[in-house]
């Protein structure tokens, strides 16, 4: 990697936990210049714009995401032993890998639900592959014989999406003490629900 691609690796980092912080929206290139130090110049050489700079973050997460999620919980045994793995660390994802201010791509959604573009465009992206992951493991899950064979597996995808949002939504912003216990209980609902009846 040159010393130009290293500079704009680590801008992109940099970037990444603002932008957890502070949406999307509000990363700009003077923005990221009063937090990194750097000039707007040198910035605006680096990205050109403020649109590609928001690109670079999402796709930098989105890499993130799939190291520190996707791959290490896909060595876990297909099957319920995988979307475990995959639970437990959505958790430590929000927690400790996101960023500062937390997941940018759950930051980032009610900033573009409504604004048509490249950015939009990507995050949907980003949404839809985490989404077709889950419908897979849960598919996994049904081939084992773990689940049930008429488990509607995009609805068992949606409901484990909506139970991370509520945790989020609930140890974030509400500072619930019970946002965790919450959570897991309400994947272990999921799961017994889902499960083959033997």
């Amino acid at each position: 990697m040159s010393k130009g691609e290293q500079t704009r690796a680590a801008i992109v980092t940099r970037s990444l936990d603002l932008a957890s912080v502070v949406g999307l929206n509000g990363l700009s290139i003077g923005a990221l210049a009063d937090h990194t130090g750097m000039s707007k110049s040198g910035l605006f050489a680096h990205f050109g714009s403020k649109e590609a700079l928001q690109l670079a973050v999402l796709e930098a997460a989105e890499a993130r995401f799939v190291d520190m999620v996707v791959k290490p919980a896909s060595q876990a045994p297909r099957g319920i032993a995988r979307i475990r793995e995959m639970f437990e660390r959505g958790f430590a994802w929000e927690r400790t890998w996101a960023g500062k201010g937390g997941c940018v791509f759950n930051a980032s959604a009610p900033e573009f639900d409504d604004q048509p573009g490249p950015v939009r465009d990507r995050l949907v992206r980003a949404q839809r592959d985490w989404r077709e992951t889950l419908v897979r493991v849960a598919r996994g899950a049904v081939q084992t014989g773990e689940f049930r064979s008429d488990l509607d597996c995009e609805q068992f995808a949606y409901e484990m999406k909506a139970i991370n949002h509520g945790y989020i939504h609930s140890s974030r912003l509400m500072r619930d003490p019970k946002a965790e216990e919450h959570a897991r209980g309400a994947f272990e609902r999921l799961i017994e629900s889902s499960r083959a009846k033997h």
